[in-house]
């Protein structure tokens, strides 16, 4: 799930309702659905204050309004209708009265759902039930990224959990503007070719690319694309924090340190086994703990001699060897897929820009024809002035001839289906990483144990 959130309606239920389905941003209607009221806005939040009359609540909230958007174009308008339906359903638990809109006019596709503040099964409201300790947002992004495994959809880590995740796993939700999107991938992409911060900063330098580093004020960090102006001349710059949550100092760092542990085949990831740790006194206190542990850690070393066998791996070098080997295999694939996406964004942009093109062409040539251009152009002031820029873009990125918007399409249709196989392939790493990270750390431990056990003996001898 791309992102997802949720949040309180106090006041103007039916504009909030009717605001998520509107005809020009759900194709006239087609997809708006509801569970346990009205498809027309009025009279649906009337059915929910119904209900609302019948609780013991008093508070202020009226309803909750969820948002939920996809990854990249992973998604169809139906698939994201289907999804969000599903999402309702589990979340919601068939409780709660609701009102479901997908949204189609953006670059991805996203639902929203206005659901009743009070359940009509127990007249309880959704605050007091679900939303103590304003925790609810939690359970919605773990419901709604089961789903998405389950389909077969990427996963976007909150970013703010503290997790270190490469550009592809997190940074596919909507971009800003195309040059923001152009300074994200410079940025990730020197990260991956930097040993530390002060070779990256030196690095981006050499790049085309502005990086004022001041650590002693508050903003630390931000970027310039060398010749990207404001109208009036001045220097255009994007705050790192402004790029996203990955692109701060601190997070620059932690993003170096962890591609330069992959280099070396170290993850950097610690693991919780199953091997029990003998050597603590309680266990060699009482000699049936003891025999307990010791049948235990027997039966996880077997898993780990069949896991060793099944790969064909007769020795723990072995087992480093192919851990090095498939980290590096990673890392190439996040590589492509890094690139793969830079492509896919770069046609959107040139696709959008026709489609501006087409869109402001026929009001432009009705003002190149008017009679009175001062008051044709007042009155159309933003078509034009949009024409314009982009007529002024399009000549600087492909000079007099116009690229054909079909085949740019296709192109870009096949970029994203080869995404999803290389993404298929990398979920199928990203497995057998954790598989063989928690054979060696597993199999460490048990030596450990046998060789505390050991010396213990050794010491009572």
């Amino acid at each position: 799930m791309a992102h997802t959130d949720i949040h309180p309606i106090r006041t103007t239920l039916s504009a909030a309702i009717a605001y998520i389905m509107k005809p020009e941003k759900t194709a006239n209607g087609l997809y708006i659905n509801s569970y346990g009221c009205s498809l027309d806005s009025k009279k649906a939040a009337k059915e929910f204050l119904n209900i609302r009359r019948q609780g013991t609540g008093r508070g202020d909230v009226l309803a909750q309004h969820m948002h939920i958007s996809f990854a990249g174009d992973e998604v169809t308008p139906e698939e994201a209708m289907k999804l969000g339906e599903k999402l309702a359903e589990r979340y919601l638990k068939g409780q709660y009265q609701y009102v479901i809109a997908t949204h189609i006019d953006t670059n991805n596709v996203h639902c929203h759902i206005v659901f009743n503040n009070v359940s009509f099964e127990h007249f309880r409201t959704f605050e007091t039930k679900e939303n103590r300790g304003k925790k609810s947002w939690k359970n919605l992004r773990k419901e709604g990224d089961e789903i998405c495994k389950e389909n077969g959809l990427s996963v976007i880590e909150n970013p703010e959990t503290g997790k270190g995740k490469c550009y592809y796993e997190w940074q596919q939700d909507k971009f800003g503007k195309s040059w923001k999107s152009k300074l994200r991938y410079v940025i990730d992409e020197t990260i991956m070719q930097s040993s530390d911060f002060d070779d990256f900063l030196k690095k981006i330098r050499e790049k085309n690319i502005e990086c004022v580093y001041t650590p002693q004020n508050h903003i630390k960090i931000k970027f310039h694309i060398k010749g990207h102006l404001k109208k009036d001349g001045r220097k255009i710059y994007s705050r790192g924090k402004t790029l996203g949550w990955y692109y701060d100092e601190p997070q620059i760092r932690r993003r170096i340190e962890q591609y330069n542990l992959l280099k070396n085949g170290i993850s950097g990831r610690t693991y919780r086994t199953k091997i029990i740790d003998t050597s603590q006194e309680v266990f060699q206190t009482s000699k049936g703990l003891l025999h307990w542990a010791d049948l235990e850690n027997m039966k996880e070393a077997s898993k780990l001699i069949n896991f060793l066998t099944t790969h064909n791996l007769s020795s723990e070098q072995e087992l480093d060897s192919t851990a090095t080997a498939t980290y590096n295999k990673r890392m190439i694939l996040v590589a492509k897929l890094n690139k793969l996406q830079q492509q896919i964004d770069d046609k959107r942009e040139i696709i959008g820009l026709l489609r501006g093109y087409k869109k402001y062409k026929p009001i432009y040539d009705e003002y190149a024809q008017s009679k009175n251009k001062r008051r044709y152009k007042k009155d159309n002031a933003f078509a034009i002035e949009k024409y314009e820029s982009i007529v002024e873009k399009m000549i600087e990125m492909f000079g007099k001839t116009i690229p054909n918007i079909s085949n740019l399409e296709r192109e870009r249709a096949a970029l994203i289906e080869q995404r999803k196989q290389m993404n298929e392939e990398y979920k199928s790493i990203v497995e057998e990483l954790k598989e063989i990270e928690y054979a060696q750390t597993s199999i460490n431990e048990y030596m450990k144990t046998i060789s505390a056990n050991k010396s213990k003996e050794n010491e009572i001898e």
